[in-house]
C-alpha cells in the first residue's frame, strides 16, 4: 500500500530534469520566495543547496517549485496522505436483529450496544425478524419497533420507515 502511494506522489509531482516549463516561480529551502527564474537558474540552486527541485503547483503561471530534500518532501506526503485517510472514516451501517419474543434485560443490552454504534457515528439497521406463526400477528412487530424507537429517540432519529422485506421488519435509524 504504501508503495502505491508513493508511485501516486511520483507520477504528479515532477522533480529536477523531470521539469519542462522554461520559466519558474521559485521558493527557497526556508520558504523565501526567490522571484521567476529559467529552469536552469533554479536547478543550479538547488544542485548548489545539494537539494532537489521539486514542482509544487504545475497549474500556475508561470508554475511554482520549491527547492527541498525530495526524500523528506515525499515522507511528508505520504504521512499526510495517510492521516487524511484515517480521519475521513466513513460510517457503517451497523445491524441489530430482535425477535418478538425477546426479554426485557436482553432488550437492554442491545438499546445499549445501538447507543454505542449511534454515538461512534455510524447508522444502525434494527431488524425485527419473524418467526414460524408470528406472521399472521405483524402488527405486534410494528409495535416493538415503535417502542424501540420511543427509547432511542433522545439520541436517534428514524432514517428509513419500517419496511416488510420477506420475514423482517426494518428500520434504518442515525444519531442526531
Amino acid at each position: 500500500m504504501l508503495l502505491e502511494e508513493e508511485t501516486d506522489i511520483n507520477q504528479s509531482i515532477r522533480i529536477n530534469e523531470a521539469i519542462r516549463a522554461s520559466e519558474l516561480r521559485v521558493i527557497g529551502v526556508s520558504g523565501e520566495q526567490l522571484g521567476i527564474m529559467s529552469r536552469s537558474e533554479a536547478l543550479h540552486l538547488a544542485e548548489e543547496a545539494g537539494l532537489d527541485l521539486v514542482e509544487i503547483s504545475p497549474g500556475a503561471n508561470p508554475p511554482v517549485v520549491k527547492i527541498v530534500n525530495w526524500g523528506k518532501y515525499q515522507y511528508q506526503k505520504i504521512k499526510e496522505a495517510q492521516k487524511n485517510r484515517r480521519s475521513n472514516k466513513q460510517s457503517e451501517l451497523k445491524q441489530m436483529r430482535f425477535g418478538l419474543k425477546i426479554g426485557s434485560g436482553d432488550l437492554d443490552i442491545k438499546l445499549r450496544k445501538i447507543r454505542e454504534f449511534l454515538s461512534e457515528g455510524h447508522k444502525v439497521r434494527i431488524q425485527i425478524f419473524y418467526r414460524g406463526r408470528e406472521m399472521a400477528h405483524k402488527e405486534l412487530g410494528y409495535d416493538m419497533i415503535n417502542r424501540i424507537a420511543d427509547l432511542l429517540a433522545e439520541e436517534a432519529v428514524v432514517e428509513q420507515q419500517p419496511q416488510m422485506a420477506g420475514r423482517n421488519l426494518s428500520i434504518v435509524i442515525r444519531s442526531k
